[in-house]
């Protein structure tokens, strides 16, 4: 017995399908994204933004400062883009951070 590709001598179906049967791939879709958003307040100091971005978000000085200044001119700033278990893990270090520095800076996330 040969397992190479399958031969066959029958002429096409009455539809003039041939005997070939295709497979169908499932598509794995990709998991929902969710975007993790800083919201200004008037208390947090910049400074302690700034940190927060660099060592939850792995944000270099530079790029940190940027965001703290769209999020202190605009309201908020999208500061990353996750799964739904790391953003909510994400979220739950920096309010723990914000409040064991008795900061009422507010971090959430939502559905991209």
């Amino acid at each position: 017995m040969s397992f190479g590709p399958m031969m066959t001598d029958r002429p096409n179906g009455p539809d003039g399908e041939s005997g070939v049967v295709t497979k169908t791939r499932t598509r794995t879709q990709r998991p929902p994204m969710y975007k993790v958003l800083l919201l200004n307040d008037d208390y947090t100091p910049m400074e302690f933004v700034v940190h927060v971005l660099e060592r939850f978000f792995g944000m270099s000085h530079a790029q940190a400062f940027d965001i703290m200044l769209t999020v202190h001119k605009k309201g908020l700033a999208v500061v990353g883009v996750f799964s739904f278990e790391i953003a909510e893990t994400k979220v739950a270090q920096v309010m723990d951070f914000a409040r064991r520095h008795q900061h009422p800076l507010q971090c959430t996330l939502e559905k991209e």
